[in-house]
């Protein structure tokens, strides 16, 4: 009897799991994976992290589906790029033009420190519930911006370095003391275009007059009474409120599921056929270099490898199944070769006819906007950062600080220009003649490619390039990006391209079996060449600051600054 009635239980709650309805939660503590992870380390570290993909394609299923009944999402903890934000606000906001609650809840938007960017995700939810020992940290944005030129010249380091043109910064805060015109110019648009549109959310999302949202920005930051008061948070809870309130309104068998977990269900999964017509969907994260993708053992992130992307694009390429190409880029640049020959591929994927959309992640610029630039459509977020379409170029002289801690340096050389990258002495003459016919290279072809690809005339192409980065509304207004959007529009706008269905199949590229991940490529045109890799950097989580130093293990086609909006 006690065996028969344990079966009937089970049955029972296995049933209710089926049938209940369900409230979808998502924590965004520990941040979001942009794409799958291409090697080994990389799985291990994003194990914990719900990726992007994932959560629109759950949320986009959760629409439909008359079980959802709301989402719940816990925001702080590790801050999202401003891009992604913009991703996460749209995708809510389907949700909940579909009739299904959301709520978010957030122990404090910033605990005495900025909080505007989370707070303008938390805007777009039906409920902001805050902690009652939280505050709202909705203070505007910032960006900063040191200079060490002083503090090098005590050491005795000089900085040589030549940049194509007076928007291409990067540089500047070792070689100048305050920031140039065009310096402030473009750094004081980006703050203003970001303030523009966080304004404009939150105004819409709360029902604020535009005017009375800058200024309580102004006022800010907030206790959470004031919060409250202000309109800006609508009710002080603990999480164990939020919840019972939330299970009240679905109904009290409600069960919590992860979106993740949700958007990974048989019954959610949409399995491809074996010749069904898919979309591939490719990732390029990370810094942009020679030869493969992947991730150092040692820290400094995960790097956008050419032969990893080029391989991958070729594959989409020459799958017959594959009608259009999905390419996402959330990249500040790197090296001019790499990205040049990512560039050639997408070029040839659009000579077989199949379309090839770009959707940028929270930013694509210099580099990163080079692999961008012959796409059929690029999509950007309004506040992508983008653009920055010019070249940096030079060195550290170490000399003086060597000298000054008694390092002796002596060399034999053979050829002229045997020692010109040496960092213990300057730039002769004649070899900086060669810096900058190397430069003028660079950008020559970098703003002619532009204006073949965005069908520009030159002229304009070089106005919008200069190495000034832009946001991506402003990007959409001088023509260098066409929609504003995020990943789900870029693959619907590549379903339309193609002339398949709405809920036409979007393929990872390249999808492996395990037999195909362990064995060794058997060429450079096999698809297992596009894996990536764990690979050793010189430089670790040093990598930024090395690149910064005129060390770059990436290349001269660089974001100017390492800005985040937060």
């Amino acid at each position: 009897m006690d065996a028969t009635k344990a079966i009937t239980d089970t049955v029972d709650r296995f049933r209710q799991r089926r049938t209940a309805p369900l409230v979808l939660e998502l924590d965004l503590t520990e941040g979001l994976t942009e794409g799958p992870p291409g090697d080994p380390l990389t799985a291990v570290l994003s194990m914990r992290k719900a990726r992007l993909s994932d959560v629109l394609g759950g949320l986009k299923r959760a629409r439909q589906d008359p079980r959802v009944k709301g989402l719940i999402v816990k925001i702080g903890g590790q801050p999202l790029g401003f891009g992604t934000v913009q991703e996460l606000r749209a995708a809510v906001a389907r949700l909940r033009a579909a009739g299904k609650l959301t709520v978010a809840f957030a122990e404090s938007f910033g605990e005495f420190g900025a909080g505007t960017v989370p707070y303008y995700l938390a805007s777009a939810f039906d409920r902001v519930y805050l902690q009652p020992s939280g505050d709202l940290g909705l203070t505007g944005v910032a960006l900063e911006q040191r200079f060490v030129r002083g503090a090098l010249g005590k050491l005795g380091v000089e900085y040589q370095v030549g940049q194509r043109h007076e928007y291409k910064t990067a540089a500047n805060m070792f070689t100048q003391d305050h920031m140039t015109e065009p310096h402030r110019e473009s750094i004081a648009r980006i703050a203003e275009s970001v303030t523009e549109q966080i304004v404009a959310g939150v105004a819409e999302a709360r029902r604020l007059d535009p005017g009375k949202v800058r200024e309580l920005i102004d006022r800010g930051p907030f206790i959470g009474a004031e919060a409250v008061e202000a309109g800006l948070v609508d009710r002080l809870a603990y999480r164990d409120e939020v919840y019972s309130e939330v299970h009240r309104a679905a109904g009290e068998d409600s069960q919590l599921l992860f979106v993740t977990r949700y958007a990974k269900t048989a019954l959610a999964r949409k399995l491809p056929r074996p010749a069904e017509p898919v979309v591939a969907l490719v990732h390029g994260s990370g810094p942009i270099r020679l030869g493969r993708s992947g991730r150092s053992p040692l820290g400094g992130g995960h790097s956008m490898g050419s032969d990893s992307i080029c391989a991958a694009l070729r594959a989409a390429r020459r799958d017959e199944h594959v009608k259009a190409i999905v390419f996402r880029v959330d990249s500040p640049g790197g090296s001019y070769v790499a990205s040049d020959a990512i560039w050639r591929e997408v070029v040839l994927t659009r000579k077989t006819g199949k379309p090839v959309v770009i959707s940028m992640g929270d930013l694509a610029a210099s580099g990163g906007y080079f692999v961008s630039m012959a796409a059929d459509v690029i999509v950007a977020q309004p506040g992508t950062l983008t653009g920055s379409i010019g070249v940096l170029g030079g060195k550290p002289v170490l000399g003086g600080l060597l000298d000054r801690v008694g390092v002796a340096i002596e060399s034999v050389a053979e050829g002229a220009n045997a020692g010109m990258f040496s960092t213990s002495s300057g730039f002769s003459e004649a070899q900086w003649e060669r810096v900058n016919a190397w430069l003028d290279r660079i950008y020559d072809d970098f703003v002619g490619k532009v204006a073949q690809g965005r069908g520009l005339d030159r002229d304009r192409a070089h106005e919008l390039a200069r190495g000034r980065v832009w946001t991506g509304s402003d990007a959409r207004e001088g023509g260098l990006v066409d929609e504003l959007g995020g990943l789900e529009d870029a693959l619907a706008l590549a379903r339309g391209k193609a002339g398949l269905a709405p809920d036409a199949t979007v393929r990872v590229y390249p999808k492996l079996n395990p037999l195909e991940r362990l064995r060794p490529p058997e060429s450079s045109e096999d698809r297992a060449a596009a894996l990536a890799r764990v690979r050793l950097s010189a430089w670790g989580p040093l990598a930024g600051i090395a690149t910064e130093l005129g060390l770059p293990p990436y290349g001269p086609l660089l974001l100017p600054g390492t800005w985040t909006i937060r």
